[in-house]
């Protein structure tokens, strides 16, 4: 077993007005501890206001925790050090309109994490842009593109470059799936098992859909509250959840699927 990622007790806490000169503690994550290995997938479930978005932000870098450590490697990552958790965690969103810059074309944005991260000359730069590009299925030319220029799934498959351009050991995915239409989700899963085969990369894929997470996870937490309340292999947990919330979370989102998340399965590689 290689360990690449070890949570240990890890919180957020957050100030909460509750009158005029009176505030109190929200515990959005209590401690939680989990460890992920090479070329696995860790899926995080919940439902709204669960915690598992700030347990991805806390492991991105883009929240600072209350207590609790994140090692990487057996290396302690230092809280607000941006740089050194950049090189081996990245982040995929969930809206690729938002989180690219609409006035900057994709190969500035995916040179960005480079000029601050490497010390590649700008052929180098160049270069490893084109090659990033074609590994998520977009061409060489997409570099002068703006992100308005490009489908609902070229945006997505722009946003995962810019999140391996540095090539990290670990992707955070925070339902980076939920709005994409059916097809188009498919074929941005199979890229994603793609990566992960070629390039070794782990995945901590936060999600409300259980065909999903079928289709992409090795094990999953189940998150309520804040807490964790059940863990196991994917297989496990779908097949004998122990807890009612568990039940009801699948359940609800097999038979009700409001936002959208169902899969195409015959679009899916095996």
């Amino acid at each position: 077993m290689s360990i690449l990622l070890e949570v240990k007790d890890l919180a957020k806490s957050y100030p909460q007005r509750v009158g005029f000169f009176r505030t109190r503690l929200f515990h959005a994550l209590n401690p939680t501890s989990f460890i992920l290995e090479k070329a696995r997938t860790l899926a995080i479930m919940g439902a709204n206001g669960s915690g598992k978005s700030t347990l991805a932000a806390l492991i991105s870098g883009a929240a600072t925790p209350s207590s609790g450590e994140i090692f990487f490697a057996g290396e302690r990552l230092i809280a607000g050090d941006y740089q050194q958790r950049a090189k081996h965690i990245r982040m995929v969103f969930q809206d690729a309109d938002a989180s690219l810059n609409p006035h900057l074309t994709i190969g500035k944005q995916l040179e960005e994490p480079l000029l601050f991260n490497t010390s590649l000359n700008s052929n180098q730069r160049r270069e490893r842009i084109i090659a990033t590009l074609q590994q998520v299925g977009l061409l060489g030319e997409h570099m002068v593109f703006y992100p308005q220029m490009m489908s609902t799934g070229q945006k997505q498959r722009a946003s995962i470059a810019r999140a391996i351009i540095l090539k990290p050991d670990i992707l955070v995915a925070d339902e980076a799936l939920a709005t994409l239409d059916s097809s188009v989700r498919a074929q941005i899963i199979n890229l994603l098992l793609d990566l992960q085969s070629k390039l070794g990369i782990a995945y901590i894929f936060i999600s409300q859909s259980p065909e999903i997470v079928k289709h992409m996870a090795d094990e999953v937490l189940i998150m309520q509250d804040g807490d964790v309340i059940e863990r196991g292999t994917v297989a496990d947990v779908f097949t004998n959840p122990q807890q009612d919330y568990t039940q009801k979370l699948l359940r609800s989102e097999l038979s009700n699927n409001p936002t959208g998340s169902t899969v195409d399965t015959a679009s899916l590689e095996k």
